[in-house]
């Protein structure tokens, strides 16, 4: 690999490549609705498979639940910051 591409793939405005991908989801997702974006999931998820048919492994799920359930007790944190119970 020449050194210089490496370079000029690294010094890449990364963060706008970032705002691009997810205007670019929106955007289907404001014109094609859900589905797409869940076709599109799965088309990547399928290809995964034919990729590396030991995919994911239980070290990924296992990682993957730890996440969302990470994610839930933040949300939940965060709806409780926001929302008062009932006669409060």
């Amino acid at each position: 690999m020449d050194p210089r591409h490496l370079r000029a793939y690294a010094g890449r405005p990364w963060h706008l490549v970032a705002a691009q991908k997810r205007a670019y989801w929106a955007s289907v997702r404001r014109e094609q609705g859900a589905l797409a974006t869940f076709e599109a999931a799965q088309t990547l998820w399928a290809h995964m498979r034919q990729v590396r048919p030991d995919w994911p492994s239980a070290a990924d799920r296992q990682a993957d639940l730890a996440h969302h359930v990470a994610l839930k007790r933040a949300l939940d944190r965060a709806a409780s910051a926001v929302v008062r119970p009932a006669g409060r």
